[in-house]
Formats: structure tokens, C-alpha cells, sequence
């Protein structure tokens, strides 16, 4: 087993230690029947929607979950779990269902991202685990979908890993930010993983190792043929004027396609570089854009007029920095096929298993309804069954291309008001069915009844 990096073969220890105190509880009191969890957030914060994402993650750690000999060791060093639990662990699976939202479905306050189907060891057992991807992936997403729709056309490249919280995130990250739309990453790695374009420039530091900046700039160009090439290590508009004498020197073998601002008003030396190069009739050179951005600071450079051609987007995407954490929860909402709920007024959840029906009207999305599952609304159904007997269906099996093109396909049909990245009001409608609220008056009555 990995000492130091989470894997396939330690992935189980990822859990809290009342997971595993509580699996054992039910062990010995033969707790074994159906429990209904339900993966969901509250408050959305600064956010008109979230953008469902992390299912391809747990479906895998849900088909894989295994204790190895050397978990099961540890497990038993901790003194708290006897010899029948131990064995039980040696053999323990998932063998649950889970009915989830696509990735790449906007999602709203109390709608399940997920519902996991399974005897209730099995089902409690996951909810770190499912909690930690699902709510990390989903803001990430969320966050790079409000990037992607405050630059437009522009392309906007992830060049956040070095600043994420965890080589983990960074991979999951990447996966997320394509779903939601970014168009390359700066990660090698989720590159290979996934498939997903990398991109990437060149760094200060190769211009500060030469004598001179337009050495470096020639050297560079000279192996990666319609490089970008980045032009603030000095001072940025002298750095573009030698692009320019650069361009001059080589004719036609001239092949910089594009220079990268890093530093300092962005906005202005944009429009002061672009006139330079138009002036020296380099037109086609583009201007790509860096440093501290987020929606917030492309929307107002786009807004002013700054002619930028791209974004590389990093710290404050990567870190989801203005809202870094999701108020989610995974609830239990039924026990051997009774409805359950926490009564909390500010921890209420909703009781039972549930669908979510999306209602179109004129190709755009015009509210949705929670109901109780087997319920026939107006409207498309958004959970769908992705795993079965602890494996996964064909829902469940649905390529990265499809989630991204998915996530597109779900954006664009959102009114353009929630597209913002302006808090909209009054915000994206979701009601209960009248069903569903019989049934949480129901289960409220009684819950308050016994107590």
C-alpha cells in the first residue's frame, strides 16, 4: 500500500473514523435493510447554479471499494473494532445502486445530486468519500463555468495546479473545468489521464537565464515553431517591440503567433501592444492574457475593450477562492422504506427518495419541481440510474466528451440572466411537488411524535 498517496489499495481509510464506528454498530445490531442517502447542497452563496460533477470518481471508488490485509491491520490497531467486524471488513463491497444527475447538469439548492440506494452500512459507509469528490468537482466546475461564460469566444486555459490544494485536486480539477467548458490545461498529467488538450507558454525564468530577452525569444521560437511567447519579464511594450524586430529579422520565417501578458494593467498594455503590432503589420499575432484573473477581471477587461484573445486562469480558479467550500450534505431519507429527515430548521432535509423534473418552455429551462419518486411531472426527469448492484449501468459509463458536451448543451438552455455572473434575482425557481410535501408534513408529524 501507498504510504503517501491516496490509491485504489488505500482509498478505503479515506474515511472518518465514525464511518467506520458506525459500520460496526450496525454490524452487530444486524442493521441490513435499504437506506436512501441523498447528496445535496443547501445554499448556492455567490452562485445562480451549480454544475453537477465528480460521478465519474465515485462510480469508480464505488465499484472498486475493497480493504486490503493492511487497512484491515491498521483498522485493528486502533483498538475500538473486534475480531467478527474485522472479518466482515475482509470481505466487504458496495453492492448499493445510485441514481445521479449527469455531469454537467446546473443544479439547485436542496435537488439531489445523487441518491445512493443500499443496505445502510454500505450506504453510510461512502459518504466521505462521495462528499470530499462530489462537492470539490462541482464548485470546481461551477467555478470555471462562470470563467468560460465571462470570456465568450475567447479561449481560456487552466493553468491553475501549482497553487491547488493537493495533486489530487489538481487532476480532478482539470477533468471538471473541461466539463464546464475550458478549452486546455497546463497539467501533463490530467493531459495523459484524460485526453485534454495541454497548453502551455514559457516562464520568466527562460528569459532571465539569457543575456539578452530577444536571445531568448529567438531561441524559444527557433524549436517550438508558433510559440506565444511571454513578453512582461522587463518591461512588457519594449518586450513587444522586440516581437516586432523580430518579426522584421526573420520575414517570412517569422512564427510567433501570439505574446502573453503576465503583469500590471492588463487592460491598457493590451490595447497599447496591439497597436504596435498592427502598426508593424503583425495582425495575426494574438494577445493571451494572465495573472490573478477570475470572472470578475475578464468580464471587466472584456467589457472595456481590451483586445485579448485568450485567458490563462489560475489561483483564483484553481483555489475557487471567493467560495472556496459548498454547504452539502448526504442525509439519510428513508430506512426500510420509511421516510426519515433530520427536523433541524436550518438542516432540514427532504424525506424519501426523490426525482427532479426539469420543465422546458420556448428551449429554455423554466423551473423544476422535486417529487417523490414514481411521480409523473411535466417536465424531464434528471436523475437516472448510473449503478446497479454495485456496478455501473450504461448512464453510468458516458465519456468525458459527453459530460462536456452535456454541460454545454444544459448552460445554454438556462436563461441567460442565470448564465450572469451577477447574483440574478429572484433567483432560478424550484418548488416541491404536492406529494412531496404531504410527505415531508407527514414524516415532520411523526418524527415529532416519537421524540
Amino acid at each position: 500500500m501507498s504510504e503517501n498517496w491516496v490509491d485504489d489499495g488505500n482509498v478505503a481509510l479515506f474515511t472518518d473514523l465514525y464511518q467506520l464506528t458506525m459500520l460496526q454498530a450496525y454490524f452487530h445490531e444486524g442493521m441490513a435493510d435499504e437506506a436512501v442517502f441523498d447528496l445535496f447542497v443547501r445554499r448556492l452563496g455567490d452562485r445562480n447554479y451549480l454544475l453537477a460533477c465528480g460521478l465519474d470518481t465515485i462510480l469508480h471508488y464505488l465499484e472498486t471499494l475493497r480493504f486490503s490485509d493492511e487497512a484491515v491491520t491498521y483498522i485493528e490497531s486502533l483498538n475500538r473494532f473486534d475480531a467478527p467486524f474485522l472479518e466482515y471488513l475482509e470481505e466487504f463491497r458496495f453492492t448499493g445502486s445510485v441514481f445521479a444527475m449527469r455531469e454537467g447538469t446546473p443544479v439547485f439548492p436542496d435537488e439531489p445530486i445523487l441518491e445512493v440506494v443500499g443496505p445502510i452500512g454500505e450506504a453510510q459507509f461512502v459518504e466521505t468519500f462521495l462528499l470530499n469528490q462530489i462537492t470539490f468537482q462541482t464548485n470546481a466546475a461551477t467555478k470555471a463555468s462562470r470563467v468560460k461564460q465571462a470570456a465568450g469566444e475567447r479561449v481560456v486555459a487552466d493553468f491553475g495546479m501549482r497553487r491547488m490544494q493537493g495533486a489530487d485536486a489538481a487532476i480532478r480539477a482539470a477533468r471538471a473545468f473541461h466539463i464546464a467548458g475550458l478549452d486546455s490545461t497546463s497539467n501533463v498529467l490530467a493531459g495523459h489521464f484524460l485526453g485534454i488538450p495541454v497548453t502551455g507558454t514559457m516562464a520568466h525564468s527562460y528569459i532571465e537565464a539569457h543575456d539578452a530577452e530577444l536571445a531568448a525569444f529567438r531561441a524559444f521560437s527557433s524549436i517550438y515553431p508558433e510559440t506565444i511567447l511571454v513578453v512582461d519579464t522587463y518591461d512588457t511594450l519594449q518586450g513587444v517591440r522586440k516581437i516586432v524586430e523580430m518579426a522584421k529579422d526573420s520575414g517570412e520565417a517569422f512564427n510567433v503567433s501570439g505574446i502573453r501578458l503576465d503583469s500590471g494593467d492588463l487592460g491598457q498594455l493590451a490595447r497599447d501592444s496591439r497597436r504596435i503590432l498592427d502598426e508593424a503589420g503583425l495582425r495575426d499575432v494574438m494577445i493571451f492574457a494572465s495573472g490573478s484573473l477570475d470572472e470578475h477581471e475578464i468580464a471587466t477587461l472584456i467589457e472595456s475593450g481590451a483586445p485579448i484573445d485568450g485567458f490563462g486562469v489560475g489561483t483564483r480558479m484553481g483555489t475557487i477562492a471567493d467560495q472556496p467550500y459548498l454547504d452539502s450534505a448526504y442525509k439519510l431519507s428513508s430506512y426500510a422504506g420509511q421516510p426519515r429527515m433530520k427536523l433541524s430548521s436550518a438542516k432540514l432535509n427532504l424525506p424519501g427518495r426523490k426525482q427532479v423534473f426539469r420543465k422546458v418552455a420556448g428551449g429554455e429551462a423554466a423551473g423544476d419541481v422535486i417529487a417523490v419518486h414514481g411521480e409523473e411531472i411535466e417536465g424531464k426527469p434528471l436523475l437516472e440510474q448510473v449503478m446497479d448492484a454495485g456496478r455501473r449501468t450504461a448512464a453510468g459509463r458516458r465519456s468525458l466528451h459527453e459530460a462536456r458536451e452535456h454541460a454545454r448543451r444544459s448552460l445554454d438552455s438556462l436563461p441567460l440572466r442565470f448564465r450572469g455572473i451577477q447574483k440574478a434575482e429572484p433567483a432560478y425557481g424550484v418548488r416541491l411537488s404536492k406529494r412531496l410535501e404531504h410527505r415531508l408534513d407527514e414524516t415532520r408529524w411523526r418524527l415529532e411524535v416519537r421524540r
